[in-house]
């Protein structure tokens, strides 16, 4: 009999790793699927999920296929789950095609059993073209970007109307505390502060000083842009792997909804540009020429021929893409050691994605690639 492959992971760099979080088993998603009355009964599980902070699997049951998606319960709380189900069903509810929630008996969208929270969702419409791609993969073309602009402005437009304040602190989601404020440094200070693990990790840095070097060399106006922008709820992990596709080339589904939180259009805007229009797995490798402002450039064109972007959004993109990854960056850090005591990941979250791709934005490639989106993107 032919023994079945490993199953591994994405890991912070390039490589396939053996997984924090074990595949779920047949017994478990079983054991899910029968809290859920409209799954049916199981009848085989079909492909494990390669993303590294959570584990999840296909399940074809009698009454269709569903991703069974189990978290550890210090990552995504039943309230954390509730907090992004909420956002799904409001967005549902105007028109956009997300994945249906299921619920149990009783109407809950999430369980718990032991260490674990779980999550049901029916597949969602939509060609996974992406599905096993790494972070900060590229679009395969700058129409799946322009795609990809249209649609985001289409969640946006449909989630001004939704009034839910900021999700509560938990690792792994992308918050919004630290940019907006007159003083970042301070604000930093604090979101550390609140976060023991993370502070016990930054100790013994420096972490005060190469933060300030950055907010003095990158930040500069970049609060008051962002002041004149409306809060609203952002996906904030806008890549083509969270995306199903039409036949016609268009975005038919949106879908992981984990980095969620009450941020604003331009931020979600700048991770998005952040996430495909460079390629920070290869920085380092030989060249530091990264970055595709073509494929920026496309993508909010997709995003302006629904919403026009005023010069004052296209600065507040531009002057916050260079620290867009900072929240997230931490959050990563404490998630890896305060969950899962993971302390190499913590030092490539801190010195290379959060120090490291920022300084970037310094560098003549960096400084060419705001150019061009400054040149290419404003009103005409």
């Amino acid at each position: 009999m032919a023994t079945q492959p490993a199953h591994l992971v994405h890991g912070m760099g390039t490589a396939m790793e053996s997984p924090t979080w074990p595949a779920i088993t047949a017994d478990e998603a079983e054991a899910v699927l029968a809290r859920f009355p409209a799954a049916g009964r199981m009848t085989g599980l079909h492909w494990h999920s390669p993303r590294p902070f959570s584990a999840a699997t296909l399940a074809h049951t009698t009454g269709g296929t569903f991703l069974v998606k189990r978290h550890h319960r210090s990552v995504r709380s039943l309230e954390g789950l509730v907090e992004e189900h909420a956002f799904i069903a409001h967005l549902a509810g105007k028109g956009v095609s997300v994945p249906e929630v299921m619920t149990t008996s009783d109407g809950a969208t999430a369980v718990e059993s032991g260490a674990w929270s779980y999550e049901l969702h029916r597949e969602a419409p939509g060609a996974d073209l992406y599905r096993d791609s790494l972070s900060w993969t590229p679009f395969a073309s700058y129409a799946h970007a322009h795609a990809a602009g249209v649609a985001l402005e289409k969640l946006h437009e449909a989630t001004r109307s939704f009034t839910a304040p900021a999700r509560r602190p938990q690792p792994l989601v992308a918050s919004f505390t630290i940019l907006p404020a007159a003083d970042p440094l301070v604000a930093a200070e604090a979101y550390v502060t609140a976060r023991p693990a993370l502070a016990a990790f930054l100790a013994s840095r420096p972490w005060r000083h190469e933060l300030g070097h950055l907010f003095e060399a990158l930040g500069q106006g970049l609060a008051p842009l962002l002041a004149e922008q409306p809060t609203l709820w952002t996906h904030n992990d806008w890549h083509p792997s969270n995306l199903l596709w039409a036949s016609d080339g268009s975005v038919r589904t949106v879908f992981d909804f984990g980095l969620a939180d009450r941020t604003c259009a331009v931020h979600d805007i700048a991770t998005a540009i952040e996430r495909t229009a460079v390629r920070w797995l290869d920085l380092g490798q030989g060249t530091d020429d990264i970055a595709d402002p073509k494929a920026a450039l496309a993508l909010l064109a997709g995003y302006a021929t629904v919403t026009p972007l005023g010069h004052a959004d296209v600065a507040a993109v531009v002057h916050l893409l260079p620290l867009v990854h900072l929240e997230f960056a931490l959050s990563e850090i404490d998630y890896f050691t305060a969950v899962v005591e993971d302390p190499a990941s913590a030092e490539l979250a801190w010195d290379g994605y959060l120090i490291g791709h920022a300084e970037w934005f310094l560098s003549d490639p960096g400084l060419g690639f705001l150019r061009a989106i400054e040149a290419g993107a404003g009103p005409r």
